[in-house]
């Protein structure tokens, strides 16, 4: 496999793109049209064009599901779903898609026959115990007995008692998320209880997860711990029996997630860009992702944030400072700070990113791929209990190919640094089309001046 040339920044970044809808929204939209139970057709409009939401198709297909693809607007897809009255049995790929192999699972209970679950080799080293304790705990039955990571089959039965079940969900917020999904169709509804050596992590998923799961009808409530923390936090969600009602056309915003190493690229180079089409907030419409946190961190780094009709738009203040920053909430964006952290220590700043010991189990380990690769830059980075410190490491050069490890993050990661950083190899920018399906042209075209209008994406 050839390595992929970053392109170096010749000014300050400036343009407007239209990022991809976000998979952790289009996934949990898929699964809860499909669970409709109704015979009814919805379409999840702006759906990302990833191999994330192709694998949730292609799964929801395989339990039963009518799913149609077509073209949708700025280059996602509109997906057609047609929920039948009974799930069936069949084999499920994950791929290495977390929002799959967690998600689908609970679903798959309801099935009348046995599915199997299996995905990318990676993927066989995901954590899933807490997906798996939690329907063994509501006396689902999963093969084998002490399975707790893939490959796997759940035995569904054409319906589950449903109950109260305590997991430890410390590894990852998508054990609660998943079983919430389905909850609704168990007979009694459903109760989890997270019970862990730490914090749910990525908790504004799980709130992602309660708002859909509330607009499609679905009532579900929350208590909150406060004994013995130092933060209050959600540990026990409930979601009533009784029918899940998605509207008719479901709209995914764009992607939080993948947008951020573009507004980092104005950070890094003391420019400005716009993402196309970010939906304001309102007292009617909750955020569905964490635009707050992810705007205080670019904010600590010396940018400026603000969302208008135009999108949402950084512009760079030129310096990076060093931040302090506890990212359990967005852990998803821990490459991309680590990368501007990086960047920061080039002159003289030091910076230290909290609360993410759980991406240990992501695509890869992040925070030891993070600090190996960035340590073959000459970056001075070490791994702590729960994140990374980066000390000031004032000259940056390749000595070899930047590692992706399949891992989108790592990839575009790899391709900030080399804004500034020439000669920044990529092993295999093709592990961005997880999520970032046109990154290899979209990035040099922004980085050019091109842009990537709203409208106008391939």
């Amino acid at each position: 496999m050839s390595t992929w040339s970053t392109p170096v920044a010749e000014g300050p970044v400036r343009g407007t793109v239209a990022v991809p809808g976000s998979k952790s929204i289009t996934n949990r939209a898929l699964l809860l049209a499909a669970l409709a139970g109704d015979g009814a057709t919805r379409t999840v409009a702006g759906a990302a064009r990833s191999r994330d939401t192709t694998l949730m198709v292609d799964g929801l297909a395989a339990l039963g599901v009518g799913t149609a693809v077509t073209p949708g607007r700025d280059g996602t897809l509109d997906v057609a779903v047609t929920a039948p009255a009974h799930l069936h049995g069949g084999r499920v790929d994950c791929g290495l898609a977390g929002t799959v192999m967690r998600f689908l699972p609970p679903a798959a209970a309801l099935a009348d026959g046995p599915v199997e679950f299996d995905g990318d080799p990676h993927a066989r080293s995901r954590p899933m115990s807490g997906v798996l304790e939690g329907l063994r705990g509501l006396g689902v039955a999963v093969e084998p007995a002490d399975a707790d990571r893939l490959p796997f089959t759940v035995v569904g039965r054409g319906a589950v008692a449903g109950g109260a079940v305590t997991v430890d969900a410390s590894g990852s917020s998508q054990f609660v998320s998943g079983l919430l999904l389905s909850g609704a169709r168990y007979d009694d509804g459903l109760t989890v209880t997270h019970r862990g050596p730490g914090a749910v992590p990525s908790l504004p998923h799980v709130d992602m997860t309660v708002t859909m799961l509330r607009s499609a009808g679905v009532t579900v409530t929350s208590e909150i711990a406060t004994s013995g923390t130092a933060t209050a936090v959600p540990s026990r969600w409930a979601v009533s029996p009784g029918p899940i009602a998605p509207a008719d056309r479901f709209v995914v915003e764009p992607d939080l997630s993948g947008a951020a190493v573009y507004l980092a690229a104005a950070l890094v180079t003391g420019g400005e860009v716009t993402v196309a089409g970010w939906p304001e907030s309102s007292p009617g419409r909750p955020d569905l992702q964490p635009i707050g946190a992810v705007r205080a961190v670019l904010e600590e780094f010396g940018g400026s944030v603000s969302l208008d009709d135009a999108g949402l738009t950084v512009r760079g203040g030129g310096r990076l400072a060093g931040v302090d920053v506890d990212l359990a909430e967005i852990g998803e964006l821990t490459p991309t700070v680590t990368a501007l952290a990086v960047l920061a220590a080039r002159d003289g700043a030091r910076s230290r990113l909290r609360g993410v010991a759980h991406i240990r189990g992501h695509e890869t380990d992040r925070l030891a791929a993070l600090a190996a690769e960035a340590t073959a830059l000459g970056a001075r980075v070490s791994e702590t209990d729960d994140g990374l410190v980066v000390e000031p490491s004032p000259t940056l050069a390749p000595t070899r190919a930047w590692g992706a490890y399949a891992d989108h993050r790592m990839a575009t990661a790899g391709a900030l640094i080399g804004l500034v950083v020439p000669g920044v190899e990529i092993d295999d920018v093709t592990a961005t089309t997880k999520t970032l399906p046109d990154f290899a042209t979209d990035w040099p075209d922004l980085v050019h001046g091109v842009g990537i209008p709203a409208g106008a994406r391939r």
